[in-house]
Parts: C-alpha cells; structure tokens; sequence
C-alpha cells in the first residue's frame, strides 16, 4: 500500500474514481497503483503529482528514491 499517496488523495477529499476522471485514467489503474500492485509511468506519476499537490518522491518514495529501492535502480548505478 502507498500510504502516502493515499493520505494525498483523501487530504484533496477525492475518491480513486474522481482522482481517474481527473487524470484520465481508469480507477483500477489508480486502484493498482495506489495497492503498489502497479507502478505508474514517469508522466502518470508527475500528472498524479502535480493534481494532489504534491512532489513526486513524497507520492512515490518506492520508485523515485534510491535508498528505497531494492531492486534495480542502485543495482544498476553501480556497474556503471
């Protein structure tokens, strides 16, 4: 769960379906998203951002920053 970004969108009292019509997704697409069970496009996440007001790394601390990632990014940073 993004609690972050579920905190953001209640403090802008939006529900998944009006954050979707506003941002022109489909509200799985934010239901997932929101879960962590999908990880928004660089644009999704700067236009999720910029409608909840909100930086990108706060929304998304999972993806954007590197000493969250366990995966790939730091990884890959370091063969370079």
């Amino acid at each position: 769960m993004r609690f972050e970004f579920k905190k953001a969108r209640a403090k802008k009292k939006l529900t998944q379906k009006q954050l979707a019509e506003k941002s022109g997704m489909a509200v799985v697409s934010v239901r997932k998203i929101e879960s962590g069970e999908r990880n928004p496009s660089l644009q999704t996440a700067v236009k999720l951002s910029y409608i909840l007001g909100t930086k990108v790394e706060k929304l998304f601390p999972d993806i954007f920053l590197s000493e969250n990632d366990t995966k790939r990014i730091h990884k890959n940073l370091t063969k370079v």
